[in-house]
């Protein structure tokens, strides 16, 4: 076996980082600010994305840019408004301290970094900041535990998009979905069992709500609403609920076509008709607090659920950056990073 000294580069080389491992988290996206203008440059990347919207470009452009993209971005910078914290948006403060918790967590085995799929910081920007540190070897993470064309695949998309520019490439292995990691069963359910306890009363039922898609990709072969099934199943099993209990539903609908179903909030106005009077919304498809979350759930959830005559409402946070969280992506690293970071 060769000396470690004889891996060193030869006199007068240039000097090189050392070789090491990555781990770059991967969201959604944000606004920069809760602003008509920084709205409106988010939603122009995020719904030109022909994995978010597959319309014909002839049909879907001129709306886009004439209709949505001048009226959609104020009202979607008042909600945005609602949630948004003296450290920015939610979606970004908590992808930046999990990174923070993970990286704290791998010490000197890997360095970690978190991106964002639309707005700052993009992809491309960061998997090159980190070649410039030394990776050689980058795992990403989507932070999205069930499979989907329009999240983890454009991830997907966004990450060799984002190599293409690079003389030398990193060696990149993408996450597979874990809906059904024990791992992430074990983070929702500890999770979960913490924020009901803290409540101080007892929900008659949780609605474990997803974010929806439209119907046709589930006939496309897409397998999320099949991994959303079973990560509830799973869910239940771990809390002990049964599917009356705890039902699936669907959040967060957009546009005319059919989508996923039920929907959550009809199902939280039919709570409220039925004469539930104490009702939790769980998103555990959401593993970080943000709009969907915050103002959609949280906000408009409760009000929908008294309106219909409820009377208790809780919105149950995400993992955020709970010990639950760090210790699930701490599981997903060393899986996905076998034989290039030790456990």
């Amino acid at each position: 076996m060769k000396a470690d000294n004889d891996r060193a580069p030869p006199p007068g080389h240039p000097a090189l980082p050392p070789s090491r491992a990555g781990v770059l988290l991967v969201n959604l996206g944000t606004p920069d600010a809760p602003t008509a203008g920084a709205v409106r440059r988010y939603l122009s990347e995020f719904l030109s994305d022909r994995r978010v919207v597959d319309y014909p470009r002839l049909l879907w452009l001129p709306l886009l840019h004439g209709v949505i993209l001048n009226i959609r971005p104020a009202r979607s910078a008042d909600a945005y408004r609602k949630i948004w914290t003296d450290d920015g948006s939610p979606l970004r403060v908590y992808a930046a301290r999990a990174a923070a918790a993970l990286g704290a967590r791998l010490g000197d085995r890997a360095i970690v970094d978190y991106a964002m799929r639309y707005g700052q910081p993009s992809i491309a920007a960061r998997l090159k900041a980190m070649q410039a540190q030394g990776c050689d070897r980058i795992v990403v993470i989507p932070l999205y535990p069930q499979h989907s064309r329009s999240t983890t695949a454009s991830v997907g998309d966004a990450v060799f998009g984002g190599l293409k520019p690079l003389v030398w490439q990193p060696a990149i292995r993408v996450a597979a979905a874990y809906h059904d990691h024990p791992a992430y069963i074990a983070a929702l359910e500890g999770s979960a069992r913490a924020s009901l306890s803290a409540l101080g009363w007892t929900p008659e039922r949780v609605l474990l709500s997803f974010h929806g898609t439209p119907k046709r990709h589930l006939t496309d072969g897409d397998p999320y609403y099949c991994h959303c099934m079973k990560t509830a199943r799973l869910l239940r099993t771990a809390m002990g609920w049964s599917e009356a209990f705890a039902p699936l539903t669907f959040q967060s609908r957009f546009g005319r076509e059919e989508w996923l179903t039920p929907s959550t909030s009809d199902m939280i106005a039919a709570a409220g008709r039925e004469g539930v009077k104490r009702l939790a919304v769980m998103t555990p498809g959401f593993l970080a607090d943000c709009l969907e979350t915050l103002e959609e759930i949280a906000i408009g959830g409760r009000e929908t659920f008294h309106a219909n005559g409820g009377g208790e409402f809780a919105a149950l946070p995400c993992l955020n950056d709970t010990v639950y969280m760090t210790e699930l992506l701490e599981a997903l690293t060393l899986r996905e990073a076998a034989g290039w970071i030790e456990g």
